[in-house]
């Protein structure tokens, strides 16, 4: 049920973003309006017709706005081409992602996506941002409100955008990280592979070694040196890595 009343009160707000409100978005600021925790009468760009629609939505009194308020007519944002540096400031503060430009490049404003919350204009190094009121014939609530649709839809991707790139670059990040790693243990499970190879030919080759000239030997010290060979090779299959020792 909150939820839904929620939803009914960010429809009538304008998805500016702007903050204005002392809000971080015009969904919280719904969501502090619909938990009696913020009254119907902060949000500037609204206007009061915007307060008599939360009014009649809630059931309550309508309150104008305090003397504290400084209100503005609607309008959207623009960009003096000739003093942008294209530092992309503008483009990192827009909620809506209304600005077109690229770093040390022109960037310039699209209007028509701008819902005019001036969140681009104080990062600004170089003070080329300025407001154009809108025209009056835009301003019908009808048209506000199909406006504030597309900007909520645009600020939601916007947000969604940014989590799919901080999850992007977090798992390029742990894929460098594992790259040097297994840079790193390479060397070493080389040299360790190389050994064993060398340590397993030296094996091989005792193996294939025999004693010579015992043809004219007796019968005797053949049997011994035979003996004395057989000891050498349980010495060496113990000697083995993977054999483990017989417990006695």
């Amino acid at each position: 049920m909150l939820t839904a009343l929620v939803d009914n009160i960010d429809d009538i707000l304008p998805q500016t973003q702007c903050g204005k409100c002392g809000y971080p978005g015009c969904r919280p600021y719904a969501e502090a309006i619909a938990n009696k925790e913020a009254d119907i009468n902060r949000c500037p760009p609204g206007g009061e017709e915007g307060i008599r629609e939360l009014a009649d939505l809630l059931g309550v009194e309508f309150h104008p706005f305090g003397e504290d308020v400084i209100l503005k007519p609607p309008s959207v944002a623009f960009i003096d081409e000739n003093i942008c540096i294209g530092c992309t400031l503008c483009l990192q503060a827009c909620p809506v992602d209304a600005i077109s430009g690229a770093s040390k490049q022109m960037h310039t404003i699209i209007a028509s996506l701008c819902t005019g919350c001036e969140l681009c204009v104080a990062p600004c190094p170089v003070d080329c941002i300025g407001m154009l009121p809108l025209p009056q014939e835009i301003l019908a609530r009808d048209k506000i409100h199909a406006a504030a649709k597309v900007a909520r839809e645009r600020y939601q991707f916007r947000l969604e955008r940014i989590e799919r790139d901080k999850r992007e670059k977090a798992e390029r990040l742990a894929q460098k990280e594992q790259a040097v790693a297994r840079s790193v243990a390479a060397p070493e499970a080389d040299a360790h592979a190389l050994i064993q190879a060398a340590l397993e030919r030296t094996r091989t080759q005792a193996a294939a070694v025999k004693p010579q000239n015992t043809e004219q030997l007796a019968p005797a010290q053949q049997a011994q040196i035979a003996e004395i060979e057989a000891r050498r090779a349980k010495a060496r299959e113990l000697a083995r890595p993977d054999i483990t020792p017989p417990v006695e």
